[in-house]
């Protein structure tokens, strides 16, 4: 689940539990299934902000003979 999607989920959900009157769709607590889908999105967006900040950088440097690459990888 990416970031446009977490919002997304979100959105709808506080739609579905805010902006709604009750009992439009019978046999289902649409103000639950908005609390749920708002859990959802927001747990999905701090997993997505998580994973993008945990990527890795690699530093490749090309010293001297151009078939020599030093590689170096921060310690994270």
């Amino acid at each position: 689940m990416r970031i446009g999607s977490s919002i997304a989920l979100i959105a709808i959900g506080a739609i579905l539990a805010f902006a709604l009157a009750p009992g439009i769709i019978p046999f289902l607590d649409q103000v639950l299934v908005g609390y749920i889908l708002i859990g959802v999105g927001i747990i999905g967006l701090i997993i997505s902000i998580a994973m993008s900040n945990r990527t890795r950088r690699t530093v490749v440097e090309r010293r001297g003979d151009p078939h020599t690459v030093v590689e170096r990888r921060p310690e994270v």
